[in-house]
């Protein structure tokens, strides 16, 4: 599946379906809330040709040749216009690569045996390095970002993991995801742990590196097409800020404000170095 564009309109979407239907192609239509719907490519092989018709299409959507492709398919279907409603899984993996899914996977299995009685066990094999000789325990510097400590903790991170971490997959690749979440994770990390000390975990550090990564590249390199909304950074930047000044809550606050910094410092090297698709 490729994803060809979003849009608001799906009387819309459906002309162009109908059309591309009568070309033998097959294009289909999904929504993503907010009142968007996803139009998606399903057979690789056509993606010159049906990114072509789609430009065509945008330029002149009124076109009587898309208006007779709807009459023509009306013919062969029940309703003159439908979406398909895919299933959780199928939404899941057209957003997120195997990086991404494996991520969400494993800290939703570590998540499930710590409710069982195992949270303190857990807890002592993955938390950040705390004791002399810790440090040479690699992996202690990452598995600290898979823990979560409560369910509103682990969904919020997974979905922002999902949402941004599925755009930078997709575009550049697993490889890419895993540094950005190593270097993101380690960073986080210390910082985290030279204000506080060790007792903390979650993806949310490395969240907040994706965000200053897709920031960079929205601001340098558009063109690549991975693009995070203004209104989404600004929500982001001020939850960081709050986050210093409530005693309430266990906030990782300095994991979030060095993530971000490594997301930028990263985005910033790979604006100069990468090239469009």
């Amino acid at each position: 599946m490729i994803r060809l564009i979003t849009i608001q309109n799906p009387r819309m979407g459906q002309a162009f379906i109908d059309y591309m239907a009568s070309r033998k192609i097959d294009v289909q239509m999904m929504p993503e809330g907010s009142g968007q719907f996803a139009l998606w490519l399903m057979d690789g092989a056509d993606k010159l040709e049906a990114e072509m018709e789609l430009k065509h299409f945008l330029a002149d959507p009124g076109h009587p040749k898309y208006q007779a492709s709807s009459w023509e398919m009306a013919e062969t279907r029940r309703n003159t216009f439908h979406y398909q409603t895919p299933s959780m899984m199928t939404m899941l993996k057209a957003k997120a690569g195997v990086m991404t899914l494996a991520t969400m996977l494993v800290c939703s299995v570590i998540f499930v045996f710590q409710q069982l009685g195992l949270g303190n066990t857990i807890f002592a094999a993955l938390h950040f390095p705390a004791f002399d000789g810790q440090q040479w325990q690699i992996w202690r510097w990452f598995t600290h970002a898979l823990l979560h400590f409560s369910a509103l903790h682990i969904i919020f991170n997974l979905l922002w993991w999902w949402q941004l971490g599925g755009d930078i997959e997709k575009h550049l690749g697993s490889r890419k995801l895993l540094e950005i979440f190593l270097i993101a994770a380690a960073v986080s990390g210390t910082g985290q742990y030279w204000v506080e000390g060790a007792n903390f975990g979650g993806l949310s550090g490395v969240v907040y590196a994706l965000v200053g990564y897709l920031w960079m590249l929205t601001w340098k390199r558009p063109e690549l097409g991975l693009v995070i909304q203004k209104p989404l950074v600004a929500f982001m930047l001020v939850w960081l800020v709050l986050g210093f000044f409530q005693p309430f809550l266990a906030i990782a606050n300095m994991a979030h404000l060095t993530g971000l910094v490594s997301g930028i410092v990263i985005g910033l090297f790979d604006s100069q170095r990468l090239k469009p698709h």
